[in-house]
């Protein structure tokens, strides 16, 4: 996949596989997200087996975030990252819970205040193509597993490193290509065929999880995504590859 398979052509783009209406795609993504919301966090377990916790403790570790900084946690869903970034940052610095979705966002901000997580952490319904904060204003931004699902990913990488301070960090955990063949085909068995039932299951809802898992195929590759981030501006992009692929954690720089 190259950088201009990612770009709109005309007025249509992709969700998931099939061709829809620039204008009409963040509706129908927001749809999936307000269907599985209330059951976000168990599905992201039973689809998972739970690796999904290992996968954001490595983000985190790699954030170098400190005391007192600003952390902006986009596509912030139900908290996994924001919790952990309100420890890093301590009681002197912020973090910005920011999700385009109502129902996902106020999902996170019930969970975080029931676990006494209120001193330090503000949520902004945003859409991260168009972020409403200041140039230069935070110096840390993490998006986990919600960049695939961005109408406009150039854009949104824009508005993000315009957001960053000088030596800010960009990280991006996110669905990726595995590197094994072998993979790549059990994997797809279990994206076409399983994924969809344990939606129905345990969501109720197998059309969102059909769209989850084409839209992981529709998301460019790990070497595309960095050519994209350093389009935007970042500096020295990289990735990791973490369960064989599966997922990459992608970091930038603003110098």
């Amino acid at each position: 996949m190259t950088s201009s398979d990612n770009k709109q052509h005309g007025s249509t783009t992709h969700f998931g596989y099939t061709d829809v209406p620039v204008e009409e795609k963040a509706g129908m993504v927001a749809d999936v997200f307000h269907s599985v919301a209330g059951k976000y966090d168990i599905m992201n377990d039973a689809m998972s087996l739970g690796i999904h916790r290992l996968w954001k403790q490595f983000a985190i570790s790699q954030t170098g975030a400190r005391p007192g900084q600003t952390v902006l946690d986009i596509a912030c869903g139900t908290g996994d990252l924001t919790r952990k970034l309100s420890r890093q940052v301590g009681a002197k610095g912020l973090v910005i819970a920011s999700d385009i979705n109502a129902s996902m966002l106020s999902a996170g901000r019930d969970r975080l205040i029931d676990e006494g997580l209120t001193g330090n952490i503000e949520y902004v319904q945003a859409d991260a193509e168009k972020l409403p904060f200041s140039d230069n204003s935070v110096d840390r931004i993490t998006i986990a597993f919600g960049l695939r699902n961005v109408t406009d990913q150039h854009a949104a990488l824009a508005s993000m490193y315009r957001c960053l301070r000088p030596g800010g960090r960009l990280l991006i955990l996110e669905f990726s290509k595995p590197v094994l063949p072998a993979m790549s085909k059990v994997y797809d068995v279990y994206s076409f065929n399983i994924l969809p039932k344990l939606g129905r299951l345990i969501a109720n809802d197998e059309d969102s999880y059909r769209y989850l898992a084409e839209s992981i195929r529709k998301h460019p590759d790990q070497e595309t995504l960095a050519g994209m981030m350093r389009d935007a501006g970042f500096d020295k992009p990289h990735y990791h590859n973490l369960t064989g692929g599966i997922v990459a954690l992608h970091k930038g720089y603003k110098v």
